[in-house]
């Protein structure tokens, strides 16, 4: 087992452990910031499970099927994930608005103070322990897991804190107000991850920093003449290249090979922990126009 998968599954399993027991808690005590921390780890939990599967599908080879591989299966899952998200999100809001209108009061503060320490113990320890993952893998999905698990040491840290207060207050508002805090954030996290896997699916470019430096790379080269058609995506941990070089019509195809292999090292360079697929296509003369009108 690989150790982006290894991880996914070590946060899953804490996820469950933590639903498990802020949702008894949640609900015998009836605060619905507790019930919105138990319902944000549900979700924490399918994430991870999502992105083991993601991860497991993404890291299988191209075939004759998946001639690109199955790196956008990332993106899917992290589209479907905010979907479900968002309407967990938008069931905790309403949630917290039942509670103002009704009255309702909150019990056994004591035991989910209790259970709210515990969660941050636990939550600060699995986000150290993803950070390390994340360093040694360079993997983009539990780097975004590791951030998912942080902004929870938030939430689990602002629905202690009004624990506190409605225990020495009384003033059961503050629990709506926290409750209802911590689901707008939740559909504000679930708009960002639906954003990022929809402009992966529709194949946005790379970032324009990273674009400039391969236009760089390829400007450098004393025999390409110029370059055109320059494409970037992203797929899971892929990254692809395609350019138009042109090169004197006098060239040996062989040292143009030479010297595509070369620029393909260099782009390879800028980050050796991605997978690139580059594919450079070879022209004698600058077509730009003839390619641009198909």
């Amino acid at each position: 087992m690989t150790p982006q998968r290894k991880a996914t599954v070590v946060s899953s399993s804490v996820a469950a452990i933590l639903t498990l027991i802020k949702l008894v808690v949640g609900i015998a005590s009836g605060s619905v910031a507790v019930l919105a921390s138990a319902i944000d780890s549900v979700l924490d939990m399918f994430v991870s499970i999502f992105n083991y599967f993601a991860i497991s599908n993404s890291e299988k080879p191209a075939d004759k099927h998946f001639n690109y591989g199955r790196g956008k299966i990332e993106a899917l899952a992290s589209v479907i994930e905010g979907t479900i998200i968002c309407i967990s999100g938008l069931f905790l809001l309403y949630q917290a608005i039942k509670k103002a209108i009704n009255e309702e009061t909150s019990q056994y503060l004591e035991i989910s103070l209790i259970v709210m320490t515990i969660s941050i113990v636990i939550t600060v320890s699995l986000v150290i322990y993803l950070n390390r993952v994340a360093k040694e893998t360079g993997s983009m999905v539990i780097k975004a897991d590791a951030l998912h698990y942080k902004t929870d040491v938030y939430t689990n840290a602002a629905v202690f804190i009004s624990l506190i207060l409605v225990n020495f207050t009384g003033i059961e508002l503050i629990d709506v107000i926290v409750g209802g805090g911590i689901s707008l954030f939740i559909i504000y996290s679930a708009y960002e991850l639906i954003q990022d896997g929809i402009l992966v699916l529709l194949d946005r470019a790379v970032d324009e920093e990273i674009v400039e430096k391969i236009i760089e790379i390829i400007k450098n080269e004393e025999k390409v003449n110029t370059h055109h058609l320059l494409k970037t995506r992203e797929a899971g941990s892929q990254t692809f290249v395609e350019v138009h070089l042109v090169f004197d019509c006098l060239i040996t195809l062989m040292d143009a090979h030479r010297v595509s292999d070369k620029i393909e090292d260099k782009i390879k360079n800028l980050d050796p922990k991605k997978d690139w697929i580059i594919n450079i296509h070879m022209d004698p003369y600058d077509d730009f126009e003839i390619n641009k009108e198909r």
